[in-house]
């Protein structure tokens, strides 16, 4: 492992370097490596390991998600089967399915987990809320997780461009000496730049308030609060909206992505660098209580109850898409669709 400081802390990260593609296939190469769902991190979780040359099999349900991985490639009884073939068949068991979806099948997963086998995830909830899902592994089998920091769309995409996310990785259970190795093959497998070290409940913590936070929920939040003072001004939706969204995303954002927020700042006006050295310290002080009590909310499993008793729900599917339309049907949504659609690419 290198390591590498972070802010002034030194952690350990796992490279490419250290563990190159062709030791990641070696360490896999006598096993079946079986992905369970194909819905959000399957696709490009199971797509990239077969294009890195891994032994990897498709279980899923027949139905528009079972056509979609025959339009991915994954051939119907050679690569492609129904989730028990594919449990019987797998050595590892890539248990990608949602929160919830992974609660309902978990029954039928543990009959196919025999001694030596491995159980993968990609989220700490499961395992670590195993009091409300019931996930508790048998104990002669690895459990271990890689957690991609982004979409799996994310993933695939930046792998077709030969890049890479960053993943988290994690060892709940070493039944056969071998459970660390296999996990880190996995990681560089899927299409991992570097690996960091954690746990399943500090992935799972920081992952549910990440989500809440910055990454989806603040964001989205905030972005609606300027539109909305923005409008209620007299600026135009367009114009709302390229202030609050556009020039974020596709300006200043890959700026940051490169080079860090000191460097977006320097290499902006002299007036947008007064503007935002002075009101960011507000900007946190505001927003951290916020985000106090959304962690509060996390480590006490308050967010992982919600989601539990929310996300079982037989109408769940009906009901986000009510709460996702409110987003889309938005004047600010709206208008980012116009505004997308004058791109330079989309003409």
């Amino acid at each position: 492992m290198a390591k590498l400081n972070f802010g002034g802390v030194e952690e350990e990260v796992v490279t490419r370097e250290e563990f190159p593609l062709e030791k990641a296939r070696e360490v896999l190469s006598n096993e079946v490596i079986a992905v369970i769902g194909y819905g959000v991190q399957g696709p490009g979780q199971a797509m990239n390991m077969r294009d890195n040359g891994l032994p990897v099999i498709v279980g899923q349900r027949k139905g528009k998600t079972y056509d979609k991985a025959v339009a991915d490639g994954f051939v119907p009884g050679e690569t492609l089967f129904e989730i028990e073939e594919a449990l019987e068949k797998g050595t590892i068991i890539c248990y990608l399915l949602s929160d919830a979806a992974q609660i309902e099948l978990w029954p039928t997963v543990k009959k196919y987990l025999t001694p030596g086998k491995s159980l993968y995830f990609s989220h700490g909830f499961g395992i670590t809320y195993k009091e409300k899902t019931g996930i508790v592994p048998p104990a002669d089998v690895d459990v271990f997780l890689a957690a991609p920091k982004g979409s799996g769309t994310s993933l695939r995409r930046l792998f077709v461009e030969g890049k890479g996310l960053n993943s988290s990785f994690a060892i709940y259970q070493d039944a056969t000496g071998k459970a660390r190795e296999k996990c880190i093959a996995m990681a560089i497998g899927v299409g991992s730049g570097y690996l960091f070290e954690t746990d399943f409940y500090k992935e799972v913590s920081s992952d549910l308030t990440g989500e809440r936070g910055t990454l989806m929920g603040a964001i989205q939040g905030i972005f609606a609060a300027q539109y909305e003072v923005l409008r209620a001004n007299g600026h135009s939706p367009s114009e709302a909206f390229n202030e609050t969204v556009e020039e974020l995303t596709q300006s200043l954002m890959p700026l940051v992505a490169e080079n860090g927020m000191d460097w977006m700042y320097a290499n902006c006006s002299t007036t947008a660098q007064r503007g935002a050295l002075d009101w960011w310290k507000p900007f946190r002080d505001a927003t951290k209580p916020v985000f106090e009590k959304l962690y509060n909310s996390v480590i006490t499993q308050n967010e992982a109850a919600i989601s539990i008793e929310r996300n079982s729900q037989p109408d769940y599917r009906e009901k986000l898409e009510v709460e996702l339309a409110e987003l889309r049907d938005s004047e600010m949504w709206r208008a980012g669709k116009t505004v997308r659609s004058l791109r330079p690419e989309n003409n």
